[in-house]
């Protein structure tokens, strides 16, 4: 019998190390990639930044952000913004393991966590930071249709980057590169899953 996601994703995630970036410069952030079940196809959660926060106005993103001092570690940075955001109780998050660290452009270095939920889910979202909450199949993302991809030189190096397309939405910059560690993970596991 095939695994579900949540399973194939913690297994490829035990089996290997999350990748750190050492840049002092760059201001410690935390995200949770949030999994779960809807209506028989698995979702990812993101959400529409309101106009009203500090970064990243009106943009496309994980629930997380900056390290407060109070956090004892990236991962409860990260659940704490969940729960700021979206709603979501710490203690309704089971924790699946952690992708690579991801660098902004606008300064931030983003440890990226993957946690499920059971669903449906009572989301509470911040009428400050949330404009929208978006349930995202991970059947669209891996659509090839719903994928850009942008080829650009980059200190003398080509380098390609993606964006998702989801309704109205245009996925882009570090989120879309967290989607897409996150899918090829997935896509990887499922193969060997077959193997």
């Amino acid at each position: 019998m095939a695994s579900s996601p949540p399973e194939i994703v913690k297994e490829a995630l035990a089996q290997r190390v999350a990748q750190t970036l050492a840049d002092p410069s760059l201001t410690p952030a935390a995200v949770l990639l949030t999994l779960y079940s809807k209506d028989g196809e698995y979702c990812i959660l993101l959400h529409k930044r309101s106009e009203q926060v500090e970064y990243h106005k009106g943009e496309i993103s994980f629930p997380g952000g900056t390290q407060d001092k109070e956090d004892r570690d990236p991962l409860d940075t990260a659940l704490r913004e969940t729960e700021e955001e979206m709603g979501i109780l710490r203690e309704d998050v089971t924790i699946l393991g952690e992708l690579d660290e991801v660098a902004t452009n606008s300064g931030f270095l983003i440890r990226v966590y993957v946690g499920t939920i059971e669903y449906p889910y009572p989301f509470k979202p911040s009428n400050l930071e949330i404009a929208e909450v978006l349930e995202v199949p991970i059947a669209v993302l891996q659509d090839p249709a719903n994928r850009r991809a942008e080829s650009r030189w980059d200190h003398g190096q080509l380098t390609t980057s993606y964006a998702y397309a989801y309704k109205d939405h245009l996925i882009f910059g570090a989120t879309a590169r967290i989607l897409q560690q996150f899918l090829e993970l997935l896509a990887t596991g499922k193969a060997k899953e077959g193997d």
